[in-house]
């Protein structure tokens, strides 16, 4: 499933650092000529299931966006990683199901186009049983917020461990577990780096990297919503996460090219999670990144040239 050569309307962007907030987040991808973009919606190394979002960061987000010339739907929040929605432990999994659900609120108030969300771990072994709760915990988020357009988007993952949703079944599973009426709000992403490092070799051929989009489109019946695009450290199948900047990795950057020629990466955020140049910037700097702006016009340019 492939497009002409011609110039594309890719929807580039990355996830961009948040100091000073994730209206400058959103000022440092307009500055960066950025379509897209991804971020926090709170510090994501806790649950946040008690958090909530004020109307005013909503409207300074919208402003900023509107500055950055960046479509709402174009918007992709990020879950905290400490969500382990497949675990057994009925505790753990109460408060990660209740911080998925908040993550839900919050995305919904900002107005997004998503929220996407690692899985989580079957601790115990049982994956089909993890893929269970992973789907009642979507569906006690889909309950606790009836309306809005953002979307609840499962991200594959590297494979680590007992991880599930490394594969498409695994994926197609979670959301099957969902209602009819509800399926439409849900979906889910793919990630390059997680896609390579559990063992799907999409740089091998370009028909090797459209089998695995058509494996995950014909088990889930939709494309995918989203994408990151990271290059990997570690090699195939290794089940590292560790992202690369695009092309300086393993993956390659003709692999990319031949994603960013395919149609179902048309329309949808494509964003980076690669190394900053620059980590640590002052609150009122909006100043883009300059590996990210770097790697943004690399990969339009792949887009454009790759055999």
């Amino acid at each position: 499933m492939e497009v002409g050569m011609t110039e594309r309307p890719l929807v580039l962007g990355a996830h961009c650092v948040e100091t000073g907030g994730i209206p400058m987040a959103a000022r440092r991808a307009g500055r960066g000529g950025m379509q897209a973009l991804q971020v926090f919606s709170a510090v994501p190394k806790f649950y946040n299931d008690k958090i909530g979002v004020k109307p005013e960061r909503v409207a300074r987000f919208h402003e900023a966006l509107g500055v950055a010339g960046i479509r709402p739907e174009h918007v992709v929040v990020h879950a905290a990683y400490v969500l382990n929605c497949a675990t057994p432990d009925p505790e753990k999994w109460a408060r990660a199901a209740a911080g998925l659900a908040k993550e839900f609120e919050r995305s919904t108030a900002l107005g997004v186009g998503g929220v996407c969300f690692h899985p989580g771990a079957a601790t115990d072994g049982d994956r089909d049983a993890a893929i269970a709760r992973v789907s009642e915990a979507m569906r006690r988020a889909l309950a606790a917020v009836p309306e809005g357009r953002t979307r609840l988007l499962i991200e594959n993952t590297a494979g680590a461990g007992t991880t599930v949703g490394r594969t498409a079944d695994e994926v197609a599973a979670m959301l099957q577990g969902i209602p009819a009426e509800q399926r439409g709000r849900t979906g889910y992403g793919l990630d390059t780096c997680h896609l390579f490092a559990s063992g799907h070799a999409i740089n091998a051929s370009r028909a090797a990297l459209t089998a695995v989009l058509d494996a995950f489109e014909q088990a889930t019946g939709e494309a995918p919503a989203f994408f990151h695009l990271n290059d990997s450290e570690g090699a195939l199948g290794s089940n590292r996460d560790r992202h690369m900047r695009v092309g300086a990795g393993l993956i390659g950057e003709e692999a990319f090219g031949w994603l960013l020629q395919d149609a179902r990466a048309i329309g949808v955020p494509l964003i980076l999670e690669t190394p900053q140049a620059i980590e640590e910037v002052p609150d009122d700097d909006d100043t883009p990144d300059a590996w990210d702006v770097e790697s943004i016009a690399q990969l339009r340019d792949w887009a454009r040239t790759t055999a």
